[in-house]
């Protein structure tokens, strides 16, 4: 416990006043472009899509223990995090946004979408026969936590076989028969018409996404990548599309926000979204739901339920 009450800041002002009944719990608005409130704040949750820099305030606060993302992505934060300071990710709030962008990316791209939207602007009667449905395609899922979860339920209703692939091989559940480790993809990737890319930017998933990983991908494959940009090598993805072996749906991209002048705009076969995954009507109805939760953990002096990482400096 800290005190009678927990000093917790929001970055709405109607949060607080959507959560000022949780027992144990002051909360203050800080939206952290400025210098803290006051300096006994306890646990901070970050704005949603806010510049990371913004986080270098961390360090004005002595009484700092916790801070709770409400993106599921958290390496932006890790750098910013002072000595001794609990992270947590905002694990579950975007499983329903995200997962309904993947698997509407997938269908945009493999029933050709995009050319009729442009065929759209000139009035032209484009006739797409032949192209490949989603039904009856072979899913590969990397990053099965519960996003990846929310994917494969999704899929599974439409006909689709899915594999799902996480950092160590474990049971599976009742969507998937078994959970395969990384260390697998070599086999299981000329097995699968789509992969879902929905796994944390890491050291060692970093470009996880090579010239390699896309040559073992079965021709006119799919790649859907709603994680992390900078997990696919961009060089080798634009040389794969461009060359017809593949082809991308991408939500996040690397570099991002990606430059007017990039060739991965106007390169064959690869559909782009600008990173708007979570960013729906269902995100903040499910964040303050998480924050209901772990802000009366935190009050209770339990540490919270989704933490990524400790702060190190």
């Amino acid at each position: 416990m800290f005190g009678a009450m927990a000093v917790v800041s929001l970055p709405e002002e109607h949060w607080v006043t959507a959560l000022a009944d949780v027992d144990g719990v002051e909360a203050v608005c800080w939206d952290m472009k400025d210098a803290p409130p006051r300096d006994d704040i306890a646990l901070v949750v970050p704005p949603y899509m806010s510049n990371p820099k913004r986080l270098a305030r961390l360090a004005q606060l002595p009484q700092l223990r916790a801070v709770q993302l409400v993106t599921a992505g958290f390496e932006h934060a890790v750098p910013y995090l002072p000595d001794g300071v609990q992270l947590a990710n905002g694990r579950g709030i975007h499983d329903t946004s995200t997962a309904e962008l993947a698997v509407g990316l997938a269908i945009a791209a493999q029933r050709g979408i995009p050319q009729s939207v442009r065929a759209q602007e000139d009035g032209e009667w484009l006739l797409l026969a032949g192209m490949p449905s989603l039904a009856d395609r072979h899913a590969l899922i990397i990053g099965y936590g519960s996003i990846g979860v929310a994917i494969a339920k999704r899929l599974l209703p439409m006909e689709v076989s899915v594999t799902a692939v996480a950092s160590k091989a474990r049971g599976g559940d009742d969507l998937v028969d078994q959970v395969h480790g990384i260390d697998e993809l070599p086999a299981l990737l000329p097995e699968h018409d789509v992969v879902f890319l929905i796994l944390p930017l890491t050291a060692a998933t970093h470009h996880l996404v090579d010239a390699e990983f896309l040559a073992r991908m079965p021709g006119n494959s799919l790649l859907v990548n709603v994680a992390r940009g900078g997990i696919v090598d961009t060089d080798a993805l634009v040389a794969a599309c461009a060359g017809g072996h593949v082809r991308a749906a991408l939500d996040v991209t690397d570099p991002e926000p990606l430059p007017p002048e990039h060739a991965l705009w106007r390169t064959d076969g690869v559909l782009i979204t600008p990173h708007v995954g979570g960013a729906t009507t269902a995100f903040e109805s499910r964040a303050l739901r998480l924050l209901r939760g772990e802000l009366a953990q935190f009050a209770g002096g339990a540490p919270l339920r989704n933490v990524v990482a400790i702060g190190s400096k």
